[in-house]
C-alpha cells in the first residue's frame, strides 16, 4: 500500500499599513501567521494598541540581522521605503 502526503497552506494577507508587501520583503517570506504564532506562543502580543505592533516589531529585528551594518534608522528606512510618506510611523531612535 502507497501512503501519500498532501501538504496544504492557507495563506491569508494583513491589510493596511502593515499589509505584506509594505515593511519589505521579510513580510513575503516570513509569513505573518507564523510571527502572530509565535507572538502568542510566547505571550509578547501587546495588550494595547501601539504605533508599532509587535508584528512589526518582530520583522525589524529580523532586518537588524540582515543589515547588521546599517543603522537602527537605516534600517527602518529599508522597511518602510515604499510606504506613504504621510502613513509612516517614524519611531523615536530611543524607541528603536
Amino acid at each position: 500500500m502507497q501512503e501519500q502526503s498532501v501538504i496544504t497552506s492557507s495563506v491569508g494577507r494583513a491589510s493596511g499599513v502593515h499589509a505584506p508587501g509594505h515593511l519589505g520583503e521579510l513580510s513575503q517570506v516570513v509569513d505573518f501567521d507564523l510571527v502572530d504564532a509565535v507572538l502568542a506562543e510566547t505571550g509578547a502580543r501587546e495588550k494595547r494598541v501601539r504605533l508599532l505592533p509587535a508584528r512589526v516589531v518582530v520583522y525589524f529585528v529580523l532586518a537588524l540581522a540582515l543589515f547588521e551594518d546599517c543603522s537602527y534608522r537605516a534600517v527602518w528606512g529599508k522597511l518602510t521605503v515604499h510606504l506613504p510618506a504621510a502613513v509612516i510611523t517614524r519611531p523615536a531612535v530611543s524607541s528603536l
